[in-house]
């Protein structure tokens, strides 16, 4: 069996600044970005990084599991001014982009057409509005060849950002939080499920963070794949 490896690295990102550039780390299957066996790519976006949010968070990082162990590829990176990231936070507004320029790069580094796309709280509003631009106007960035597979809205941020107008294919959503979260109103992503027509999973007991639970975590992420 082959060992799978991941590799940090600095890609392009002129629309962040002259030299800009996102770190990202990327899991290929097989540590080939054309695998013939492999064609669903996972990228995942972290929480806010004004409160200290990083790819390597934990409920990334336990996204980034499930999707290595269903056998995707899978890619997550540091937004603007994260890490080796350049630039300064943008209240998710270039950040979108960033996550879109991450595509891109994946759509010219690997054979991948089907996106499994993931994110935890505010990652989750981020990866929201990517998906709504590849939904809306894929064309516009170049990436015609994706199709969504799956949409993971891990205790999104839906409080601070506004998702009055948000266009999503809701069939290919799910949202998971728990019944505890001290960081977003459980009521309001309750809400906000429920407006949009998405399913959801409520965890019986916890918070924003999934303390003790990311394994029960993982399990609804299986459920929903």
């Amino acid at each position: 069996m082959v060992k799978q490896v991941s590799t940090i690295q600095l890609i392009d990102a002129p629309h962040i600044a002259d030299g800009g550039v996102l770190e990202i780390e990327t899991l290929w299957q097989n540590n080939d970005p054309y695998d013939p066996n492999t064609d669903t790519v996972a990228l995942l976006c972290h929480p806010n990084p004004l409160h200290g949010g990083t790819m390597t968070n934990k409920v990334v990082s336990t996204m980034w599991r499930f999707a290595r162990d269903a056998g995707y590829h899978v890619v997550r990176f540091n937004f603007r001014g994260v890490g080796q990231s350049s630039g300064v936070h943008d209240y998710a507004k270039g950040e979108v982009i960033d996550g879109l320029t991450v595509l891109q790069w994946i759509a010219e580094h690997s054979n991948a057409e089907q996106l499994w796309l993931g994110g935890f709280s505010f990652g989750g509003y981020v990866v929201s509005r990517i998906a709504e631009q590849l939904t809306l106007s894929p064309h516009v960035w170049g990436l015609d060849n994706f199709e969504i597979d799956k949409i993971a809205l891990i205790a999104p941020s839906v409080v601070n950002n506004d998702t009055t107008h948000l266009t999503l294919p809701t069939e290919k959503c799910f949202v998971i939080y728990g019944d505890d979260d001290e960081v977003v109103n459980p009521t309001a992503i309750n809400e906000f499920a429920q407006r949009m027509q998405i399913d959801y999973q409520i965890m019986e007991g916890a918070g924003h963070f999934f303390h003790k639970r990311l394994t029960d975590l993982k399990q609804l992420l299986i459920k929903n794949c």
